[in-house]
């Protein structure tokens, strides 16, 4: 039987986001295909080489890591074994300084996500839906997979401003500085918490927190303050099913479909055509997308709706460009 083995990044198999929708591939693989599916959780970055070390150890057939602070644990254990598959999150290998190549042996899947497609339509949407006239943002760590869901959030309001004659505010992220709110971590909920509460006092009522479970929090006291006060952007998977004590709170979010992603290539190993390389999510294969709006699809004007509509549409054929 083949065994496909996750090892986490330290937000945890149950983080109600990035983790556990990569972890949906493999549990989905175990229904669908009939492999083992087994996990390591990482409490520390200083677990990563160990876990994967384990799994390999445990001879899995193809080992899936999830997030881009695994790159180099992953990179190395591949080298270092290159009848083993990998797949790994938010991380795409390339050339070594001399010219080689990375992964020498082909032997790593790496998926990458035009997470900006989806975060320029919830930025849009969100400059749509305000009251106040300011929406924010913040991350965990300042790493590229977290900072393309805030520039593609930050060009969406500014493509609803444009359109409108709008002059929506964005706080938390600057894209040409590429500097902004950043909590250093993915796990403190109390973080979330703080750091969305700071950005309501400053006037933001929309906020998309692009941390993991830290986001959790910014949830939970969205649901203390009420819709009128904060509403709440998920991102990687919909928030509004895996959250579902805040359900209520969550306009809409960030789909990121590592899931997908994952399935497909467990589904390589066990058809035996498991090729290295690059996937990459778009909008237009549905590797990225924008959740439903759920409580609020009433509040949500149609003709913004409409709009959204258009924008996807123009991304897609490549007459909007959300890196403006």
């Amino acid at each position: 039987m083949v065994k496909a083995c996750e090892v986490t990044d330290v937000g945890g198999v149950d983080d109600k986001g990035f983790n556990q929708k990569a972890y949906k591939g493999v549990t989905d693989a175990v229904e669908q295909l009939g492999v083992e599916g087994l996990v390591l959780e990482s409490q520390a970055e200083t677990d990563y080489a160990t876990n994967i070390q384990s799994f390999i150890d445990q001879g899995c057939n193809i080992v899936v890591t999830v997030g881009f602070l695994l790159g180099d644990a992953t990179m190395e254990a591949a080298n270092a074994n290159p009848d083993t598959p990998f797949t790994i999150v938010d991380y795409a290998y390339g050339e070594n300084e001399d010219g080689t190549p990375q992964i020498a042996n082909n032997n790593v899947l790496g998926q990458i996500f035009n997470t900006d497609e989806a975060a320029f339509l919830a930025g849009y949407l969100a400059a749509g839906m305000t009251k106040t006239g300011v929406v924010g943002t913040f991350g965990g760590i300042n790493i590229p997979p977290v900072t393309i869901f805030m520039d593609g959030f930050y060009r969406g309001v500014q493509k609803f401003n444009a359109d409108n004659g709008a002059e929506v505010e964005v706080l938390g992220w600057d894209p040409a500085k590429q500097k902004g709110l950043f909590t250093e971590n993915f796990e403190s909920l109390d973080d979330g918490r703080t750091f969305a509460q700071n950005l309501v006092d400053e006037g933001a009522d929309v906020v998309m927190p692009v941390a993991g479970p830290v986001g959790l929090g910014s949830a939970a006291l969205a649901s203390e303050l009420g819709p009128d006060k904060l509403m709440i952007i998920g991102v990687d998977s919909d928030q509004f099913e895996s959250d579902t004590q805040n359900a209520s709170v969550y306009l809409t979010s960030v789909l990121k479909n590592m899931d997908v992603t994952t399935f497909n290539a467990i589904q390589a190993v066990v058809d035996g055509t498991f090729e290295g390389g690059v996937t990459v999510g778009t909008l237009e294969n549905g590797g990225v997308g924008l959740a439903p709006y759920h409580d609020f699809d009433a509040a949500v004007p149609q003709e913004l709706k409409d709009q959204i509509e258009t924008i996807k549409a123009g991304i897609i054929d490549g007459s909007i460009d959300v890196k403006m």
